[in-house]
């Protein structure tokens, strides 16, 4: 090597040093903007905790007294899982709204064509939604002990930990999404017709075990399935579950009469963040 060679080498290690450093400031501005956005529209936040804590009370005492109780557990045990999960995924999906929020009112097309990857526009905004979702979900933990179901604080962890993958992919579903609507109107009709079925397929309020095989497929074709089993797998873990209870309110999802282990579950859900955050970024490339 010549040292005519090395300041070019020295030079290109300092760009590629600030390229990544004005990438990194870009992701944590995003993320932060998020945050902000999110801590000042106090109507959002409210709305995102009515909706799951009516399920929880309202479903969960009203289908005990038709379900019954099994071994001390009952059903609205047996949804708490479920309904953190809800709480999660519906923060998630609609954090995207602001993308389009932004498009309507011109600060997209300025934030497109500044000096910074549209890589990192993505990354910076998955993050802010999943952070926000992922404190939602956290903050439902609260309402366990009133049900009766028992935390550890290596299960908030496990619980924590499963509730941010799970943001990160429903949020870049999201984005995804965002990407390739114009209005507002449109985006909220689009998560209605996604979201609801895509929550009420996946086992979050009732157990997948004994169901006709047609629905059976579309629950195993729904990737939230394999978000929400985990969650309820970690939670019941440290719950006092009589045979009988566990029995009736099984974890698990079987493919071809084969239960997948959780990391397997995990994985799914890994691909399809993986998966939609490069098709996200993609749509952020697309011409307006």
């Amino acid at each position: 090597m010549s040292t005519v060679d090395l300041p070019i080498q020295r030079s290109i290690l300092v760009d590629e040093r600030d390229s990544l450093s004005s990438e990194l400031r870009t992701i944590g501005m995003v993320w932060e903007r998020e945050l902000i956005r999110f801590v000042r529209t106090r109507t959002r936040i409210l709305s995102s905790f009515m909706q799951p804590i009516l399920f929880l009370f309202v479903l969960g005492y009203g289908m005990s007294t038709l379900v019954g109780t099994t071994g001390g557990f009952d059903f609205k045990k047996f949804v708490f899982p479920g309904i953190v999960a809800m709480s999660v995924v519906m923060t998630a999906m609609f954090s995207a709204i602001s993308i389009v929020w932004d498009r309507e009112f011109g600060f997209l097309r300025e934030m497109v064509v500044a000096p910074v990857s549209r890589g990192a526009l993505v990354i910076g905004k998955t993050l802010g939604g999943a952070s926000v979702a992922t404190v939602q979900g956290t903050i439902m933990l609260v309402l366990a002990p009133l049900i009766g179901v028992h935390l550890t604080a290596l299960l908030v962890v496990e619980v924590i930990g499963l509730e941010l993958l799970m943001a990160v992919a429903m949020t870049t579903f999201g984005v995804f999404i965002a990407s390739r609507i114009q209005r507002m109107e449109g985006f909220q009709v689009v998560m209605q017709l996604l979201l609801f079925p895509m929550l009420f397929l996946s086992g979050a309020l009732f157990p997948l075990k004994g169901l006709p095989t047609w629905l059976a497929v579309i629950t195993r074709i729904n990737p939230l399935t394999y978000a929400v089993d985990p969650l309820r797998h970690v939670v019941f873990a440290v719950q006092h579950m009589p045979p009988a209870a566990a029995a009736r309110f099984s974890t698990g999802v079987s493919l071809f009469g084969y239960t997948l282990p959780l990391v397997v579950e995990i994985g799914f859900v890994c691909g399809f963040a993986i998966l939609f955050l490069g098709l996200a970024i993609a749509g952020f490339g697309r011409p307006e």
